[in-house]
């Protein structure tokens, strides 16, 4: 009887590929920003995350960001001052005077229904629900479980959030001793936006998987509205003409909680990319 091999796939080359496709068939579609896009509706890439960690090669992406982004996140954070004391800025461009995003990711993740009298930014009044600890929870004491989602988009919220969640959504699912993880996103910058995110759930995952004693498996990426933003054409372009290199490997260490992981726990081997790529964002 024949037996199907899997193969170990590599999110970079169905990246690249992905960005080709969409500079070929996107259709020009204008957009909230004002700079008008290529864009496709629904995509997916897959990631075995035993070949390496998914931080591109073919252009340097942000490490410190992504790691430092993530765990403000997981710390239920919704303020961009702590991102900037640690040399990120890439909230910026949507805070307000105070620092503040509304209810956003974090908020979300951590504290789903919790009200405030005044600022987002105050401690919350009522604690909310955590939906983090809850995932962690339901992955060591029923691990075949279907329900072990997390989502950002409250629908109730959108309105005060300062960018309403691109990352949207996303599900864990555990075979045998190793973590996937899939993640729907509603909008996606292939450019700028979408090497963090790749990189973000892939930490996550690796965090996750972590703290419940398993092994990493899938990371698998769904698009709803992928684009190339029209700035960014030059940029795809000059990526494309370069040759992907060896993934490099994350090493995750000592801490069994989600709440205390700090950038020291991680360490990044072999990342050697080609050089940074500067674009505009679009806010």
């Amino acid at each position: 009887m024949f037996e199907a091999v899997p193969v170990k796939a590599n999110i970079e080359y169905e990246y690249l590929n992905l960005l080709r496709h969409v500079l070929s068939n996107g259709n020009i579609v204008g957009d909230r920003t004002g700079t008008g896009t290529l864009s496709i509706f629904g995509a997916q890439l897959r990631h075995d995350l035993s070949v390496g960690f998914p931080l591109l090669t073919t252009k340097k992406v942000f490490w410190r960001g992504v790691a430092e982004e993530l765990l403000w996140m997981l710390r239920g954070e919704t303020n961009v001052k702590s991102l900037q004391e640690k040399g990120v800025h890439i909230w910026d461009a949507w805070a307000d005077a105070h620092g503040e995003l509304g209810p956003v990711y974090g908020h979300q993740w951590r504290f789903w229904g919790a009200k405030k009298k005044s600022r987002w930014w105050a401690s919350p009044d009522t604690l909310g629900l955590d939906q983090i600890a809850n995932v962690i929870e339901r992955i060591k004491t029923n691990p075949n479980c279907r329900r072990l989602i997390v989502t950002a988009w409250n629908p109730e919220e959108i309105d005060s959030m300062k960018l309403p969640p691109c990352h949207c959504f996303f599900q864990f699912k555990v075979y045998g001793n190793k973590l996937s993880c899939q993640l729907y996103q509603r909008s996606a910058d292939l450019f700028l936006g979408v090497p963090f995110n790749i990189a973000s759930y892939a930490l996550l995952t690796h965090l996750v998987a972590h703290v419940c004693g398993l092994e990493v498996g899938e990371f698998i990426h769904t698009f709803g509205d992928a684009h190339i933003y029209l700035n960014h054409i030059s940029q795809v372009k000059e990526q494309l003409a370069r040759e992907p290199k060896e993934l490099p490997s994350l090493v995750v260490i000592g801490k069994k909680d989600i709440n205390t992981f700090a950038f020291d726990d991680l360490t990044l081997k072999n990342y050697n990319p080609a050089a940074a790529i500067a674009a505009p964002v679009s806010v």
